[in-house]
């Protein structure tokens, strides 16, 4: 069956008009004609929004899309995923999540988005006990993870995709009674904010309220929060704030040991959030100093490594080092070929343009290029 007759039929199926699923993934009715009629296909980061309005996993629409689907649903693959127990599934995310700084985030946005869909249906079928809560455990955190795929593989446009996910995440962590999952996804939450719709005061709000959810249960979530909330603060111009919430999540993390953050905070991390308050301060060459060490130490191939070295490249800017800079973003684009992270992308574009008063050195009409070619990449 053509994909205009077999995607109608999945909308009707699942009870909506286009003008139903339009309002449920944030969208132009237009644009669901347009998929319809074969004039248009999703972008990755939409494809799992599509596959739980339809009851669809992410890997049956891809195909669709591409042409290679018939009307036969895989079910075999489903119901094998489905046998699959929650200390399989859960080594799963965790592979996932492992591979999610090192590779682009729109290469697992299908296999993410199938098992996202595939707990849900876990969690319906469970009767309760330990088993369900450690399923809707596990999909809280897949929820979470969802969001950040979404909106780097977006480039940090979509803000309403991911912010349903850690929506999402939030309820089931309220329903379950567990204070570090819904910090967790509060915190992503508040990244939305203050790195996407610059909304500082609102992103503030919500690195507190999950600094002050984690506090009791898991006081390095709570540190990595309250650096956020320094940050925040640095973007509204509150130097006397920004350090004190700062000085509170170094002695806290300092008290308990980053080593308990599972992963969630490293000398790295913190490194990179106060350089990046010393730069929203306009302290640069204090901001230069956190950042190089960070960028020194972390490994190749990774997503925050590229958003260090866009920091990093604008502190020197600032100081009109533009060579020292121009070597820094030439690194940073090495790595976004590579992982092509939405938050070091907008920042090495956002460097770029401040190298407008050079734009006709050799050196900076390069780097325009380079970036050029980025761009056109797939």
């Amino acid at each position: 069956m053509k994909r205009v007759g077999l995607l109608a039929q999945w909308r009707r199926g699942a009870g909506f008009t286009q003008e139903t699923l339009a309002e449920r993934l944030g969208i132009d009715r237009s644009t669901v004609h347009r998929w319809e009629a074969g004039k248009a296909t999703p972008q990755p980061w939409q494809i799992p929004s599509l596959g739980n309005a339809l009851g669809r996993s992410p890997t049956e629409l891809e195909a669709l899309f591409a042409g290679r689907l018939d009307n036969r649903r895989p079910e075999a693959e489903t119901d094998n995923h489905a046998e699959a127990s929650p200390d399989e599934l859960r080594i799963m995310y965790l592979d996932l999540e492992r591979r999610y700084e090192r590779v682009p985030s729109s290469s697992l946005l299908a296999e993410a988005g199938q098992h996202f869909a595939r707990l849900d249906q876990l969690a319906r079928r469970s009767r309760g006990g330990p088993q369900q809560r450690d399923i809707l455990a596990l999909q809280a955190e897949t929820g979470t993870l969802m969001g950040k795929l979404v909106w780097d593989a977006s480039q940090r446009r979509d803000h309403g995709g991911a912010r349903k996910y850690y929506s999402q995440a939030a309820a089931i962590a309220r329903r379950l009674q567990d204070p570090a999952l819904e910090s967790h996804a509060l915190l992503r939450s508040s990244y939305v904010d203050l790195y996407g719709t610059k909304d500082a005061s609102t992103g503030l709000a919500l690195a507190e309220a999950a600094a002050r959810r984690a506090a009791p249960v898991n006081p390095v979530l709570a540190g990595l929060a309250l650096l956020h909330a320094g940050e925040a603060h640095a973007m509204l111009g509150d130097r006397a704030e920004c350090e004190r919430s700062i000085g509170l999540a170094q002695n806290q993390l300092a008290h308990f040991g980053a080593g308990s953050a599972t992963g969630l905070v490293s000398p790295e991390q913190v490194g990179r959030l106060t350089g990046s308050c010393y730069l929203e301060l306009g302290q640069l060459r204090r901001a230069q100093d956190d950042l190089e060490s960070v960028a020194r130490s972390l490994g190749r191939r990774q997503k925050s490594r590229t958003i260090v070295l866009g920091n990093l490249a604008l502190a020197l800017i600032r100081q009109r080092q533009v060579d020292g800079a121009l070597e820094v973003l030439d690194q940073a684009v090495d790595e976004l070929e590579h992982t092509r992270g939405g938050g070091g992308m907008n920042l090495v574009f956002a460097a770029a343009r401040e190298l407008k008063p050079w734009r006709r050195e050799v050196q900076v009409l390069e780097l325009h290029d380079r970036l050029l070619s980025l761009l056109a990449a797939p």
